[in-house]
């Protein structure tokens, strides 16, 4: 018994297990053989005296039991990381993993940079980073944090606002047939619009660099719920549409797209950084948030047309 794993171990590899999904991604992740991970949790179950997994050929999920463990073990784990921490004091240096959920679209490019600068700074910590457009379930996803576009409505996280994102009207050229660009917002009432679904349906909210506010009713289109179906759609002429700043850029500078309206602008949209409450925070989550917050408003105001 002298070189078997203590509870700590234990309590890892099965927080490893539920947030790989399964034993083999797990013992992947950690460098072992999946039989030794098996083992762990074999002796976690033993120690404990409860069932935490349901496994079969092609499936695996948490017991009521293994719920309740998974939510306790991950909040020990914390603690345990804060003692260390606190030992450490300066010598409190990132490392581990760390997973991140963020939006398809803004994942893809303008959150890669502030990542990069991130694993750059940091070279003990490695990420995953997870696209999908839903807000995560932390505790049973294993998620550390996640970006997310728009208000927040959920008290049971902690959202930190890193950044917004500038909003623009364009449209393809074609669009306007007499080739006359509309001068007050009110006039882009009677072109065809394409709405997307996540900000904006039936009704337009614009406001003019001076102040005015200008609504009015449109009868989309289309409608999407995807932002470069959105984008996709206005290049090929089917109608105008509010867009992300950052996301038609090279479509203005080539001019397929044009920007009506210039001195008017939909609200921006808040970026939050959101993660469950805990009584500690570890260095590679408390690090990250640092450089979103000082990245990404900077990446953004660089790419907003003038």
């Amino acid at each position: 018994m002298k070189n078997a794993p203590d509870r700590i171990e234990l309590m890892q590899t099965f927080v490893r297990i539920v947030e790989a999904g399964s034993l083999s991604a797990a013992a992947a992740q950690m460098a072992m053989t999946q039989p030794t991970v098996s083992r762990r949790l074999q002796a976690l179950e033993h120690s404990l005296g409860l069932r935490l997994l349901k496994r079969s050929t092609h499936a695996m999920k948490l017991t009521e039991e293994g719920e309740r463990c998974f939510a306790r073990a991950k909040e020990l784990l914390g603690n345990w990381e804060a003692f260390e921490s606190n030992l450490r004091g300066s010598t409190d240096v990132p490392d581990g993993s760390l997973r991140v959920v963020a939006p398809h679209a803004i994942g893809q490019q303008q959150l890669v940079g502030p990542l990069a600068e991130y694993l750059q700074r940091y070279p003990r910590v490695s990420v995953e980073w997870l696209l999908y457009d839903q807000t995560p379930t932390f505790i049973t996803g294993g998620i550390d944090c996640a970006v997310h576009i728009g208000q927040v409505d959920d008290p049971s996280v902690v959202a930190i606002k890193i950044a917004e994102v500038p909003r623009i009207v364009v449209a393809a050229p074609s669009v306007l047939a007499d080739g006359q660009h509309p001068e007050h917002a009110s006039e882009l009432a009677g072109l065809p619009w394409l709405a997307l679904q996540t900000f904006y349906r039936q009704d337009v909210k614009l406001t003019h660099a001076q102040g005015e506010q200008c609504s009015f009713a449109i009868r989309p289109r289309m409608s999407t719920d995807n932002l470069y179906a959105l984008r996709t759609a206005a290049l090929l002429g089917l109608g105008v549409c509010i867009a992300s700043a950052w996301a038609v850029q090279e479509d203005l500078a080539q001019g397929q797209l044009v920007r009506l309206t210039p001195q008017w602008h939909a609200a921006p949209l808040p970026v939050y950084l959101l993660y469950p409450y805990a009584q500690f925070y570890p260095a590679k989550l408390r690090r990250f948030i640092e450089v979103l917050r000082a990245s990404l408003p900077a990446a953004l105001q660089e790419i907003q047309s003038p």
